[in-house]
This record gives C-alpha cells, structure tokens and sequence, in this order.
C-alpha cells in the first residue's frame, strides 16, 4: 500500500512534467580516491569575473527546490509512531562550485509547478516558487556551466527539473542506474517492451530525461573533482542506490548532505525508516556507517528536507 502511495505521487508529478535533455552515449569511470578531511584555498574572486572565470575555492550553495507539506506522516517510519502527525518539508537542491566545475546535487520538483497552484496528491502537496535555472541565473551562472549533475536518488521531489539540463554528465551507480532503468521484460504478449522512441529514449521508462543524458556510472566514495573535496558515497536502502554527499569547505570544514536518508531531526534521532524505503535493514546499515563517518570527519549533517537545518546555514554556504 505505501509503494503504491509513492508511487502514485511520482506518476501524478511526472505527469504535468515535461522530461527531456540532449542526447549523448554512455560512459564509465574508474577508481575514485578516499576523502580527505579537508580543503584550503584562495578567496572568491568578486562581481562579474568570479561568474564568468569560476572560483578559486570549494563553496556550497543552497538552492530552494520546494516545498512538500504531509498531512499524515505515517509512511515515514515503520514503528508507527509519525501516524497523524502533519509536517512541511523543505526541498533542497545544492550547487557546489569547484575551480575545476560545478556539480548540482539534486533536481527538486518540477519546474511547471512555478505556474501553478498547489498540486495535491495522497498525502503530500507540494509547490515549487522559482526553478533551478532561474536561481543559477541569479548567480551570475547559467545551466550551460553546470559540468555534473547527480541525484542522492530517484524518488519525484529530486529528479523533476531534469528537463532543465543542458549538457551536464549525470553521476550515478549502477545500483540507482539498473533501479532507474531495469531490464524490460519481453514476451511473446509485450515483445516491444523497451523499445525506443523517434527520439531515441526508451518509451516504457519513467525517466525519459535522463535516458537522454551522457552519464557516467560511478563507483562509492566517488572523488568528483580528484582532490577529495566533493565526495558521492552510497548509502543504500530509501532507493537501492541512494547516496549522500560530503563536501569539504575551507571555512567550516565537512559538510555531509543527508539525500533522504533522513527526513527530520527526529529521523535521525530515533534512526525511523520510511514504510516506502527499498530496504529497513540496509537504510539501518547505512545510518550506521553516515553517523561513523560524520563522527570520524567531525562533519555538520544538512537534512536536505528539514528546515532547522537549512535556514540558517553560514553566509558561506549563502
């Protein structure tokens, strides 16, 4: 019943979502290199120059990707003790600007929602004031400087501005990837199951953006830029291949970015698991070995949908 629920906000939300993005082939990647603890470098450049010749230090970026209000919170644990209870989540997106590129961790809702009213579904209504690429605007960027792109993973409320992208590589293991874009089954009653469309993308799938991304599969503790600062490591179990992400900034050292791998503050307090997770033991696993990692690095943990921890973060990560 509860995949079912999900489920039928992802086809609602996909459905007033228009997907799309160039096409490319796909690529691999090697070895990835262990994090570090930390990054030091020289100041931003100010005003027109740092947009238009990148930066010269590691900086995290918040971006607002939503707003997701839940009438009855019961499918977000499975102990039973969230039913009833109402909450509003906050829906993050994050760009992290390197000298050598910026990366967009995460894709919020769909960008239509912009011109709409609130849109209702089961339990969640969500709504959405401004789009990624408008806020990269603002920034002095535009979507054409967004070099990387991953998603912590696939659910609705992180992958619906995918139609934005314009010639980014998608990150992604292939956990997430084989999740995404399973193996169709092809019988004698269904043979065309998985064929393409005129425009080359797979028409059976729900993912029809990034089906026409150039994407890279990427292994655990991925090193984005080579010199340990921006890290994508799995931490499986709301999807199959969910992941969260470290960035280590000179002013305040580790940042870890939680995905979904908790929702709230009591989330991960109480170490509840969503009634919809792939898996009860894995999520439980990777709680254990996020919280080992954010202990060793002395890192601050940013839960991408709970306010507390995304309002007032350091003018460093604006």
């Amino acid at each position: 019943m509860k995949h079912v629920l999900l489920g039928s906000a992802c086809a609602f939300l996909l459905a007033i979502a228009a997907c799309s993005g160039p096409a490319d082939e796909a690529d691999t990647n090697g070895d990835a290199s262990a994090p570090s603890d930390g990054v030091s470098s020289a100041p931003e450049p100010e005003g027109d120059d740092a947009a238009a010749d990148g930066v010269d230090s590691v900086q995290l970026i918040k971006l607002d990707c939503g707003t997701i209000y839940v009438s009855d919170l019961d499918i977000f644990s499975t102990a039973g003790d969230y039913a009833g209870e109402t909450d509003t989540f906050t829906n993050t997106c994050w760009l992290v600007r390197h000298p050598d590129g910026n990366l967009l961790w995460d894709l919020g809702l769909p960008g239509i929602l912009t011109s709409q009213e609130e849109q209702a579904t089961g339990v969640f209504t969500v709504s959405l004031d401004e789009t990624i690429s408008e806020q990269v605007k603002d920034l002095g960027l535009s979507m054409s400087d967004i070099d990387y792109v991953a998603v912590s993973h696939s659910h609705f409320d992180h992958t619906g501005q995918v139609d934005l992208l314009e010639d980014p590589v998608w990150l992604v293991n292939q956990m997430e990837y084989d999740y995404m874009f399973p193996e169709p089954e092809v019988s004698e009653e269904a043979p065309a199951a998985g064929e393409s469309d005129a425009d080359g993308a797979d028409a059976a799938n729900q993912f029809p953006g990034f089906d026409l991304l150039t994407y890279e599969i990427i292994p655990d503790n991925h090193d984005v830029f080579g010199d340990g600062s921006v890290i994508i490591f799995m931490t499986p179990g709301h999807t199959p291949g969910h992941a969260s992400l470290l960035v280590n900034l000179p002013e305040t050292g580790p940042v870890l970015l939680t995905g979904d791998l908790y929702h709230r503050t009591e989330s991960r307090e109480l170490k509840r698991v969503p009634q919809f997770n792939s898996s009860e033991d894995a999520t439980l696993a990777s709680m254990e070995t996020f919280e080992d990692r954010a202990d060793t690095l002395g890192a601050q943990v940013i839960i991408q949908h709970e306010p507390a921890d995304t309002d007032d973060l350091p003018d460093v990560m604006r």
